[in-house]
């Protein structure tokens, strides 16, 4: 009965050895696959930050004049006038019925500029 016992024994110890083993592989391979996301997300950090500066350089208004101006005939662009602006009031806004306030009752502009 004794022997059997020490083979039980013998069995459960080897058997949570490996239970170990495989769950302290699974989390190195967890913390391993961790790492390789927190680097491939700074990677693709650094590459947005490059790609918003690339926009913004391009995007420069004397950049986009000069492009204006360059290609203004093949363009087919007309010159700004005054009267291609509108005005505040020519804005069509949403009734009521559908849940927003008309502008003049979100902004309270009649006490802009005094004093408390």
């Amino acid at each position: 009965m004794r022997s059997v016992l020490f083979v039980l024994t013998a069995c459960a110890v080897i058997g949570l050895a490996f239970w170990a083993y495989r769950e302290n592989f699974r989390t190195q391979q967890a913390l391993n696959t961790t790492d390789q996301l927190q680097r491939d997300i700074g990677a693709s950090r650094a590459r947005l930050a490059v790609l918003r500066a690339e926009w913004a350089y391009l995007n420069r208004p004397a950049r986009l004049r000069d492009l204006a101006d360059l290609n203004f005939d093949s363009l087919g662009l007309m010159p700004m006038a005054p009267e291609q602006f509108g005005r505040i009031d020519q804005v069509a806004f949403p009734l009521e019925e559908e849940g927003l306030l008309p502008i003049t009752d979100v902004i309270d502009v009649s006490n802009v500029g005094e004093q408390p």
